[in-house]
This record gives structure tokens, C-alpha cells and sequence, in this order.
């Protein structure tokens, strides 16, 4: 059985066209894993409501970052 990693993924939102009140460009989002968004170039995002709702890949940017930061950004999202 594979091991799945518990560190959670984050992107940065650098368009919000047609979502204002959703999302925030410069602030960064916690990525829910979701292979079938995926193949449909879309990511599955929290946004500001606190709920998980599917982007447009084009949306953000997703951020590549050592164990020691996503450890920490985890405690506060």
C-alpha cells in the first residue's frame, strides 16, 4: 500500500478574474489533492469562504518549498 505524504501543498493566487470575493491574488491557498481536477488543468483550492472549490490551474502559482516550510505554514492554515 502506497504511503501518502501528510505535508499539505500550497499555491499563490496571481488572477482572481470573475472570484474577488473568493480569492486574494498574492496570498497563498492550501492545494486539496484531486487527481480528476487535475486532468482537467483545474486545482481544488480553500478559499476565503473556508470551503474547497475547483480554479483554473491558470489561477495560481503552486509553490515548491522545503518540509521545514510547509510544516509551518500548515500551522496556520
Amino acid at each position: 500500500m502506497p504511503i501518502k505524504s501528510t505535508l499539505k501543498q500550497f499555491a499563490i493566487c496571481v488572477k482572481n478574474d470573475n472570484y474577488p470575493a473568493s480569492l486574494e491574488t498574492r496570498k497563498i491557498y492550501e492545494i486539496i489533492p484531486d487527481e480528476k481536477a487535475n486532468q482537467h488543468q483545474m486545482m481544488r483550492i480553500i478559499d476565503e469562504s473556508g470551503e474547497d472549490y475547483l480554479y483554473a490551474n491558470s489561477y495560481f502559482i503552486v509553490l515548491e518549498l522545503p518540509t521545514e516550510n510547509r510544516e509551518l505554514l500548515t500551522l496556520f492554515s
